[in-house]
């Protein structure tokens, strides 16, 4: 029962009422009882201590009790925690060692002393308990309160994987009764607690989604389920619970938690053969000779092993205690030599890459069963390492362990990898004995022809009868071939089966001579080549239409070219303007297929300004050709108008929005008025032009402009520039520039570059711009310059 604190009266009548005066009795009865119970346990270790100094010093009991005295005042601590440094310097255990490590990680030595007195107190009270439900009550009390748990379960672990709730302290009665029993394969805390030696330490309860004994009143809190283990064998699970989330515990805590899971073992080794409510479970695991005789009648080779224990009582190996007459040594030893041996020094490779060993220490400490196919086993002989391939069995028998392997046969690995062959290729084999009339055939071939295997096979005299009647001549000369000429021969054929489906059919045959060179014995294969049949029936069609593609699109692109070239043919006559020198370049795309919907003009309008453009069109094909048309005549047609550039690329882009299908694009346009020496330009997505003035070259100053076509009504940012004698001004299609492989900026900065190199003349320099150009993306190019002179 939890404490409860004393009843006091409001008043001083209150404190004299009957009531008042029973609840101050219970209260200090209770004081007394746990105070008699502490001094109990601290007594218990006190005596031990005596004993233990009664076997050094040779003494009597009333002797070695004046010496644990006179140590205790000359140490300066109480005798209870002499008392279990005592204990704890004579057992040399697992308390022993967490109580090292825990004076070792604190700053208060009395704390450490306090630790080992609760370790050493908790352990006498399991040691004097009962039952396991004892057990959780004394460890709650002594240990896990102190570290500020709230609740503790002890779960034990069955033979079949289940959990059963074996004794819990802090937890309610009907939340125990919930918990009784978890079947085999149902995830909680304190089944992934089984997981790995450590445990599972969680945060909060609830983060996880896991369920788990009292998760409705301790959801929020943290959670530890550590396995149970002693003598490499798992028992159980000792869970713990707090109210708060558990922050990462120190190493000393961690061994403390570790060290009280190891007591769990001793008592659940102690009382699993007993239900909860303390009756007996019948005895139904084999002891060794049992296990034995199951072995020897297997028809696997097979070991019993039994664990082998270091001094601390640890897992380190297994001793081979016996081997069934089906046993095979890899090495050719014999039985005898290989029984009794441990079995890391027998066959040290099962601690290599198979994890063989692992897989056993895990089948021993948690009863689950471990079974594989195709394990890689290695065998040292004379000192060569040899490989075999085998299926595994272990299981858990009581105390022993039950290791079964059946190497994979050579005879029965080629024919099983022969069936999976004609299964795969579709083959059926079979073989006709002419003399007898006997027919063999497999599996495969029965499934071909649409039969049972129960159904009488078709003799080959019989084949044309289940054939198309158009494959009547080619199975005659087969069959001429095979049984007359006595000769190898082979034909296809369409088999009509008795479910109504056809399929193509290859069979291939040879005849079997005897020694008087008669024919006894045919024997071949068919193949199912339908699939084979019907795609190339499907590529024959492919093919064809593939080439009728092919043509169309090359007329296509022919036309494509046709039409760009009529409109910017790559070479031109220059364009006479008083002072100023025009040039243009235009070069297609290297391959056909990729004509795209780049363009240019350099036009002397009626008001004789210069309009400059070039653009690019989305896409390639006919269908970019066609509206590059659109867009450069419209472009023209708008400029007669003697509105600016950005006027002018906002009504182009309505038309490129309103009239094209939707088609997008980039260009620059400009006006250059040859009175002044003046540019006026504007940009829609496009790269600004580059000036080119002395030795520098540098892009002009980026205006807003949206892209063609994107948006109903745009406007477009005008800039003007001042021209000077020999001032160079390109504009130019990114195919010029761009690569797959490198940024725009680089690319630009690499135009840059050569740029700055002036030639004579504009035409030298434009075509150096071309020759130069490192475009790798296939895309038509057009280049337009000025040059003032």
């Amino acid at each position: 029962m939890d404490d409860q604190p004393a009843v006091h009266g409001s008043d001083s009548d209150g404190q004299s009422s009957p009531v008042g005066r029973l609840a101050a009795t219970v209260e200090r009865l209770r004081r007394e009882v746990r105070a008699a119970q502490a001094e109990a346990d601290g007594r218990a270790l006190i005596e031990l201590a005596k004993g233990i100094l009664v076997e050094r010093l040779g003494c009597g009991p009333a002797q070695a009790s004046r010496q644990l005295a006179e140590l205790t005042a000359q140490a300066g601590v109480t005798p209870l925690e002499f008392a279990v440094e005592v204990i704890n310097q004579a057992s040399r255990d697992r308390v022993s060692e967490v109580t090292s490590a825990f004076l070792a990680a604190t700053a208060d030595p009395p704390d450490g002393h306090s630790s080992a007195v609760r370790l050493r107190t908790a352990e006498s009270g399991v040691l004097a308990a009962q039952d396991t439900q004892a057990v959780a009550d004394s460890l709650l009390e002594h240990a896990l309160t102190p570290l500020g748990a709230e609740a503790v379960a002890i779960w034990a672990l069955g033979a079949d994987g289940s959990l059963a709730l074996a004794g819990s302290a802090g937890f309610s009665t009907a939340e125990a009764g919930r918990w009784r029993h978890v079947p085999p394969g149902v995830t909680t805390v304190a089944r992934r607690g089984l997981a790995e030696r450590t445990g599972q330490w969680i945060r909060s309860l609830s983060e996880t989604g896991l369920p788990s004994i009292g998760q409705h009143h301790h959801s929020d809190g943290g959670r530890v389920a550590v396995p149970a283990e002693t003598g490499g064998r798992i028992h159980g699970v000792l869970e713990i619970a707090w109210a708060a989330p558990l922050e990462p515990a120190p190493p000393a805590i961690v061994r403390q938690v570790e060290a009280l899971a190891e007591l769990c073992a001793h008592t659940l080794e102690t009382y699993a053969l007993h239900h909860p409510d303390g009756a007996p479970l019948p005895h139904v695991l084999p002891d060794v000779s049992e296990l034995m005789d199951l072995a020897d009648g297997l028809h696997d080779p097979a070991l019993v092993l039994v664990p082998h224990l270091d001094s601390d009582g640890h897992l380190v190996d297994f001793r081979i205690h016996h081997v069934n007459s089906r046993f095979l040594d890899p090495a050719g030893r014999p039985r005898g030599v290989v029984s009794g041996a441990l079995l890391l020094e027998a066959y040290p490779m099962a601690a290599g890459h198979s994890e063989l060993f692992e897989r056993m220490e895990r089948v021993y400490a948690t009863g689950e069963p471990f079974r594989t196919h195709r394990m890689r086993l290695t065998a040292l002989v004379d000192d060569v390492p040899l490989a075999a391939v085998a299926d595994i069995n272990i299981s858990r028998h009581g105390g022993s362990v039950l290791l079964i392997w059946r190497i994979e046969d050579e005879t029965a690995r080629l024919a099983s990898l022969l069936q999976h062959a004609q299964r795969l290729g579709r083959i059926g084999g079979f073989e006709e004995n002419l003399l007898t009339g006997e027919i063999t055939w497999n599996g495969q071939l029965y499934h071909l022809y649409g039969k049972q295997v129960s159904d009488a096979a078709v003799p080959l005299e019989e084949l044309p009868a289940h054939a198309h009647p158009d494959d009547a001549v080619a199975i005659g000369r087969f069959l001429r071939t095979l049984l007359h000429q006595r000769r190898p021969a082979s034909t296809a054929f369409r088999l009509q089966r008795p479910d109504g489906v056809t399929r193509h059919i290859r069979v291939v045959a040879e005849p079997v001579l005897d020694s008087a060179g008669q024919l006894y014995v045919v024997r071949g294969a068919y193949q199912d080549i339908s699939a084979h049949h019907w795609t190339e029936v499907a590529l024959a069609a492919t093919r064809d239409q593939l080439a009728h593609s092919e043509q169309q699109a090359s007329e296509r692109n022919r036309l494509t070219l046709q039409l760009q070239h009529a409109i910017m043919p790559p070479t031109r006559a220059p364009l006479e303007v008083p002072g100023l020198d025009v040039a243009v370049r235009y070069r297609p795309a290297e391959t056909q297929h990729l004509v795209g919907g780049d363009w240019y003009d350099a036009v002397v309008l009626p008001s004789r300004l210069v309009l400059l453009c070039v653009g690019d069109v989305a896409g390639h094909g006919i269908e970019a050709a066609t509206s590059m048309v659109v867009l450069r005549n419209a472009l023209r047609g708008l400029a007669v108008t003697g509105a600016g550039p950005g006027q002018l690329l906002s009504w182009l882009n309505m038309v490129a929005h309103h009239l094209t299908g939707a088609v997008t694009a980039t260009a620059v346009c400009g006006l250059y008025d040859p009175e002044n020496n003046t540019l006026r330009w504007a940009r829609a997505g496009h790269l600004p032009p580059v000036l080119v003035r002395g030795s520098d070259a540098a892009p002009l100053p980026l205006v807003k402009g949206l892209l063609l076509g994107a948006v109903p009504e745009a406007t477009y940012e005008e800039h003007e520039v001042q021209l000077a004698v020999d001032d160079t001004l390109l504009m130019y299609t990114d195919g010029l520039i761009e690569r797959r492989d490198r940024s725009v900026e680089e690319s630009l900065a690499q135009f840059l570059t050569i740029a700055r190199a002036v030639p004579p003349t504009l035409d030298q320099q434009l075509d150096r711009l071309l020759t130069h150009s490192r475009s790798d993306t296939d895309d038509d190019t057009c280049i337009v310059g000025i040059r003032v002179a």
